[in-house]
């Protein structure tokens, strides 16, 4: 019974038994969030990850101008994080989320669409990304 458990503890995790038939609660559609300047002259932005999506999962940001990514996962037993890997644009971290917020700065060198997603994944299933946990990253004049 035990081992019962832990395997469907598993399959949950990695979502073989939470797809559509089993009541799939990602939210659907694109989520937009265009960020302003603060007065502190940084561009704040809050995203929460979860079952296999980010929302928003389409923000936009002024290039040249600080952002600051506040980051945090929806409770649960499933690791997910957030990476970004464009260093051509001044955007280069991988963070592990928690359900406590945490934050990422940097400031956008280039304009440019550029993906951001969660790399996790389990033994040969699907990865996250490939379940839909990823967005985009627009960098505007």
């Amino acid at each position: 019974m035990k081992k019962l458990a832990v395997l469907c503890l598993i399959l949950c995790g990695c979502g073989v038994l939470t797809g559509p038939a089993w009541g799939d609660a990602r939210p659907k559609g694109e989520k937009v969030f265009k960020a302003t300047v603060d007065s502190d002259g940084v561009q704040r932005v809050e995203i929460l990850g979860g079952g296999y999506f980010f929302t928003p999962n389409r923000i936009i940001v002024k290039v040249n101008v600080p952002v600051e990514l506040k980051v945090r996962k929806e409770p649960g037993i499933v690791p997910h994080n957030i990476v970004v890997k464009a260093p051509e644009a001044g955007i280069d971290f991988d963070l592990s989320l928690s359900d406590e917020p945490k934050s990422v700065r940097f400031t956008p060198t280039r304009p440019g669409v550029y993906p951001f997603y969660c790399n996790k994944k389990l033994l040969f299933f699907e990865s996250h990304r490939e379940k839909g946990m990823e967005g985009a990253l627009e960098v505007i004049e």
